[in-house]
Parts: C-alpha cells; structure tokens; sequence
C-alpha cells in the first residue's frame, strides 16, 4: 500500500481531529470546541504534556470543514464522533470540553460506555453545568451585535485580527451552535462509569460553584478543583489546568515531566 493510498484512507478517518495523532503517545486528550469555533481555539496550547498528545476535535460547518452541513444536535454529533474516534481509542485517553464543549464531550463519552467501547479516563468539564441544569448560557440571550462583539473579543484573545467577513461567518456558526445548546437537556442525572473532573475557573463570572453541583450526581468519583483566572483563561493553557489534564496518567511513563 503507498503512503498516498494511507493518506486518502486515513482522511475520513481524521476529519475530526486537527491533525493525525502521534503513535508514540503515551496517552491523548481529546479536546472540544465550544460554540462558535472550530479545533484553532487550542492552537496555544502544547501539543504535548509529556508524552500525554493534545488532539483537538474539528467540527463540521467551521475551518477546514466549511463546506459540510452542521452537525445538529449532541446526540448526532456523539454518534459521528464516538465512530471516528475509536482508531485513536487504542491507549489511554481524556475528554476536555470547556463551556457548550463540554456536553458533546460528555455525550460521546457516554455513548462509547453504552456500547461496551473504550471510555476515557476522565472527562474534564469546565465552566458548564450539568446536562440536566441546561440549557445554561449567557449567549443564548444575546442580540447578533453582541454575539458579534464576543467573536471580536475572542478573535482578539487568540492573538488575531478581527476581519468583518469572517467574524459574520463565525456569527453563522454560532448561531447553528447556540440552537444545539438551546434544544440539549437531560430529564434526569445519569451515573456514569468515568470519573468526572469539573473545573471552576476562580474568576468566572458566568457560572458559580453552586451551579457545577450537579455533577455530582453522574457518579462516585466526581472532583471540584478551583483554577485561577477568567472565563477564556484556559485558551494560554495555564500550567495548573495541565497539572490536572496529566493526573490521570501519571502511572503512564513519560506523562508527566
């Protein structure tokens, strides 16, 4: 088989991740966008803690998907994923969602535990409630001048400039986005067979304490770690967030540095 003929198989198969994963890794972090943007959000990130890979999940409709449909709800979202994933499931893994990126995460981490398939070590959830505490977001109220004015402020925080033709594209994307956050809730907690770390940022304003408590109810090992700093603070990836994306492989060699 040629190296061409790997590639062209291998790209249905990596659509959803930024790149193709490493086979040296130790172990790997699947990270979720929130709304809004595609897997770039992460691009200040390392690509690697130790030999732990960050692997940034791309979503359709956004980036280098532009051209594909939106993927619609969490649940269909859980389903491609959970498929497309599985090749990269072959050593130990994580999900980190930050916000609305955090319930399709939750999503296919739950799916994955229904079929028997793989689960991740732990989910990373941050600044998001629980899945029966939704819908939960400042966004979902906000006119198009202020969701524009949030993709301008975030487009500068990842260090680039705001170009008026594409923050209405992302603006598109939102939108579709914030539908599939409106429409999500759970009746009901569900306990889960992985265990769940929920970070609260210490400066966050748009989510308390009190409201991640419901986590605690989707099973026996659920943490409450406080990180220091503001709402978009992971995006610099601070040392603290990757001291504990790295806990839950620090029986692997190499993990931790």
């Amino acid at each position: 088989m040629t190296s061409e003929t790997t590639l062209h198989d291998a790209a249905p198969m990596t659509r959803w991740l930024l790149r193709l994963p490493d086979q040296d890794a130790t172990a790997r972090i699947f990270c979720f966008p929130y709304s809004g943007v595609g897997g770039s959000m992460f691009n200040q990130w390392p690509r690697r803690i130790g030999g732990i890979e960050i692997c940034a999940i791309q979503l359709p409709g956004r980036e280098n998907r532009l051209r594909e449909g939106h993927y619609g709800t969490y649940a269909a979202l859980a389903e491609a994923l959970a498929e497309s994933l599985l090749p990269h499931l072959d050593r130990p893994f994580a999900f980190f969602g930050h916000c609305a990126g955090a319930l399709p995460a939750f999503e296919t981490a739950r799916l994955l535990a229904e079929r028997g398939l793989p689960i991740p070590q732990r989910l990373f959830v941050s600044a998001q409630v629980a899945p029966h505490d939704c819908p939960h977001d400042r966004f979902l109220d906000m006119s198009d001048d202020e969701l524009r004015a949030e993709l301008e402020f975030l487009t500068l925080t990842r260090g680039g400039q705001v170009q008026p033709q594409l923050i209405e594209l992302g603006l598109a994307i939102l939108r579709e986005d914030l539908a599939a956050n409106r429409v999500y809730r759970r009746a009901t907690p569900i306990e889960v067979p992985f265990p769940i770390t929920v970070l609260h940022w210490s400066d966050d304003p748009e989510v308390t304490p009190d409201e991640l408590r419901g986590w605690q109810h989707y099973g026996a090992d659920v943490r409450f770690p406080v990180v220091a700093g503001g709402h978009y603070d992971f995006l610099s990836a601070p040392e603290a967030l990757l001291r504990h994306l790295s806990e839950p492989f620090a029986a692997q060699r190499g993990a931790c540095e």
